[in-house]
C-alpha cells in the first residue's frame, strides 16, 4: 500500500519568526518531528504543492490542491493532504465538488498548534489522518482530533481550541482511538469513473445580513459581482420593512443568482416555515438548505464556473452532489 502526503502549509507547518508563526516546513520535516516514520505494510511519499497560511489561499489554490490528488489516483491507494486551518473547510468543500468519484480515500488534516510547538495536536491528527487513508473508504473527509468528517459537512468552529471541527447537520463518519478505525456512518460511496471538474467562477460575494443593511449597499455588491450569498437569521427571510431589502433582491435574483444560508451553525435554511421566508422564496432567493457556510460559497462558484444561468444554478445547488446538501 502506498499513501501520498501533500503538503500545502498551514499552522501545521509553521515556525515561530520574529512577526510570529509562519509556513515554513516541508511535510518531510513535519513527519520527522511527529515521529512518522514508516507504518506496517504502508509506503509514505510526500511532496510539498504549496506552504502558506492558508489565510492566504485563493480559489485558484483549490486547482492546484485538486489536480496534485487526481493525478495521484492511478499510484496511490490513499491521499492525505496538509493544511491551515482557516480556510481547510472551504478546500475541503472544493475539492469535493471538483474531484468528483474519487477511487480513493483523500483526507486533509491540520493542526491548532504548530508542529515545532511541544504540545501540538499535529502528531495526533496526522495518525488519524493516515489511519483512515489506510483502512477507509473513497471519498474527501477532514481528521481532526480522532474524527473522521465529510468533506462538505465540516466547519472550524473555534479559533483556538484543539476539537476545532465539527460535522455540522451531519454525523461523523468515524473514530481512531489507538490505531483502530471505528466506523459509525457510512456514506453513499463514489461510483463511475474518477472526474476532475475544477472549472469554477470565483467573483462571489457573501453578504451578512444584519439589521440595517441597506438596499443600496446590496446592489453596489451585486453590480460587481455574478453571485451572491446572502447569510440570514435563523430559518431565512428578508427585510422589507423600513428599508425594502427585498425589493432590491427581487430585483437583482432574475440574473444573478442570490442564494440564503443562515447565521445559525445547526438547522440550516427553510424559507418555507415563516412568511419573511416566504416572501424571500417568491423574490428569487435561491434556498441553501442544510449546507455549511462554506460548502453554500464553493458550491456557488463551481456552479457559476459552468453557466450563468440562474434556473440552471437553482437546480444545481438544491442537487446532493457531495453529500453536502439532503434533498427535499
Amino acid at each position: 500500500m502506498k499513501i501520498l502526503i501533500l503538503g500545502t502549509g498551514g499552522t501545521i507547518a509553521s515556525a515561530k519568526t520574529e512577526r510570529g508563526y509562519k509556513a515554513s516546513l516541508s511535510v518531510d520535516e513535519i513527519l520527522k518531528i511527529a515521529g512518522i516514520k514508516k507504518r506496517d505494510g504502508v509506503k509514505l511519499e510526500s511532496r510539498d504543492i504549496l506552504n502558506l497560511d492558508s489565510t492566504l489561499l485563493q480559489p485558484e489554490d483549490w486547482k492546484t490542491i485538486g489536480k496534485a490528488v487526481f493525478e495521484a489516483f492511478g499510484e496511490y491507494d490513499g491521499v492525505v493532504i496538509t493544511h491551515g486551518t482557516d480556510t481547510l473547510a472551504y478546500t475541503s468543500s472544493a475539492l469535493s465538488f471538483m474531484i468528483r468519484n474519487p477511487p480513493v480515500p483523500v483526507v486533509l488534516t491540520g493542526s491548532m498548534l504548530p508542529i515545532t510547538e511541544p504540545e501540538s495536536d499535529a502528531p495526533r491528527n496526522l495518525r488519524t489522518a493516515l489511519t483512515f487513508a489506510e483502512k477507509g473508504f473513497p471519498g474527501i473527509y477532514v481528521a481532526f482530533m480522532d474524527k473522521i468528517m465529510l468533506g462538505t459537512r465540516v466547519s472550524k468552529v473555534h479559533s483556538t481550541g484543539l476539537n476545532a471541527f465539527q460535522s455540522v447537520n451531519y454525523p461523523d463518519i468515524a473514530y481512531v482511538k489507538e490505531g483502530k478505525l471505528l466506523v459509525r456512518h457510512r456514506p453513499p460511496l463514489p461510483t463511475g469513473e474518477p472526474e476532475f471538474d475544477p472549472d469554477i467562477d470565483p467573483n462571489v460575494a457573501h453578504l451578512r445580513l444584519t439589521p440595517g443593511l441597506s438596499p443600496e449597499v446590496f446592489l453596489a455588491v451585486a453590480n460587481n459581482v455574478h453571485g451572491i450569498i446572502l447569510e440570514g437569521y435563523g430559518a431565512g427571510g428578508i427585510p422589507y420593512r423600513g428599508r425594502d431589502l427585498l425589493s432590491a433582491v427581487e430585483n437583482v435574483s432574475g440574473k444573478k443568482p442570490v442564494v440564503m444560508t443562515t447565521q445559525a451553525l445547526y438547522g440550516g435554511v427553510d424559507l418555507t416555515r415563516y412568511e419573511v421566508g416566504r416572501r424571500a422564496l417568491e423574490a428569487g432567493v435561491i434556498p441553501a438548505g442544510d449546507m455549511t457556510k462554506e460548502a453554500t460559497l464553493v458550491k456557488l462558484m463551481w456552479a457559476l464556473g459552468h453557466t450563468r444561468d440562474v434556473a440552471e444554478i437553482r437546480e444545481i445547488m438544491g442537487k446532493n452532489l457531495a453529500g453536502e446538501v439532503r434533498e427535499v
